[in-house]
């Protein structure tokens, strides 16, 4: 299912953005109408659009548009995407009129298996935005799934580790876990968990990875998802922290949509 403002989205409609690939979004995990972090999604939403438009965004009317989207009951997953349809590619700087496109489709399972993934030195565009273009990320995605890991995992050129292209990571060093300090997504999840669990943020460089005793990736689809290979270090899927960390996430209130 997808709106445009509230009604049913045309194909010509998305033209623009699927040409110019300028825009911003939010993917949120709906649980029976409510959603863990949903008031961070807005302000995501809010402070993206300033970012990208240089106008500011009414939370309230997009509330409103993905409340239309929520199903009476269970799971669901809604992406929403700010773009403008009259972008110029020559004039950037000429749209301002950001519209709102949310789309829903169903919910995975919270529990996943583990992850194998790939490093690879990649810095994304603008990198504190959930930007639409995602060229980047997913060519990084599938070079390392043509070479046998489920995933990539983005290094700065100085050899710290940042994140994944859908995903924060994460990592336990035998006392606490760590979010690696570099230019990264604040990913609403990884927020949320920094709420609920003692941690610290510092520089993780790749070369420090076997000397952690477990590491994670987290997202609003899957929540803490394991991470059982990175290169060829190999990490327990099982952890004592990952249930812990799980635990610590479903406990998190969620808010009414």
């Amino acid at each position: 299912m997808a709106e445009l403002n509230g009604l049913p989205v045309a194909a010509e409609q998305l033209q623009a953005l699927a040409l110019t690939n300028y825009g911003h979004f939010t993917t949120l995990r709906v649980d029976d109408g409510r959603v863990r972090g949903f008031s961070l999604h807005l302000e995501r939403l809010e402070r993206d659009c300033r970012t990208l438009f240089g106008v500011d965004l009414d939370p309230a009317r997009v509330r409103a548009l993905v409340r239309r989207m929520v199903p009476d009951r269970g799971a669901a997953v809604i992406r929403v995407t700010v773009f403008d349809p009259a972008i110029d590619i020559g004039r950037p700087e000429r749209a301002v009129d950001p519209q709102v496109l949310v789309v829903r489709r169903a919910a995975g399972t919270l529990s996943p298996p583990p992850l194998s993934v790939s490093s690879t030195r990649y810095v994304r565009d603008v990198p504190q935005v959930k930007g639409v273009g995602l060229f980047g990320a997913l060519h990084q995605r599938r070079a390392a799934r043509l070479g046998g890991f489920d995933d990539a995992l983005f290094v700065t050129p100085d050899g710290l580790v940042s994140e994944g292209g859908t995903w924060n990571i994460g990592f336990h060093d035998g006392e606490r876990v760590v979010w690696p300090e570099a230019d990264c997504l604040p990913g609403i999840t990884m927020r949320l968990l920094q709420g609920a669990r003692d941690h610290r943020v510092a520089p993780v460089p790749l070369a420090d990875v076997p000397s952690m005793r477990a590491a994670f990736a987290t997202n609003a689809a899957v929540g803490v998802r394991a991470i059982s290979r990175i290169d060829g270090t190999e990490l327990p899927g099982d952890h004592p922290v990952l249930d812990s960390l799980r635990q610590a996430y479903a406990e998190v209130a969620a808010e009414p949509v």
